[in-house]
């Protein structure tokens, strides 16, 4: 019989990917705050400070800032593409 094992994968300082939160999904360490809504807030024009509180404080300006250059740089994002607008 195999075994199959979880991996918990940690891109950035403040990004992890665990089988058991969100499915996988990239969230910042320590929330279940996904990086991708966080990115789709930045995208869409919204000032940090905004986000933040939107997130009551859970996240904070650099872990957006890095989450986000992290996820441009090729290779160097958390090894997943991103999720649509449709959620798939």
């Amino acid at each position: 019989m195999e075994t199959v094992t979880m991996e918990t994968k940690t891109s950035a300082q403040h990004i992890i990917s665990d089988p058991a939160i969100c499915h996988g999904e990239p969230t910042f360490r320590g929330t279940r705050i996904m990086v991708a809504d966080v990115l789709e807030q930045v995208e869409s024009g919204m000032a940090y400070e905004t986000i933040i509180e939107e997130w009551r404080y859970e996240i904070d300006r650099d872990a957006i800032a890095k989450s986000r250059s992290a996820w441009l740089t090729p290779l160097g994002g958390v090894g997943k593409a991103r999720r649509s607008k449709s959620g798939i």
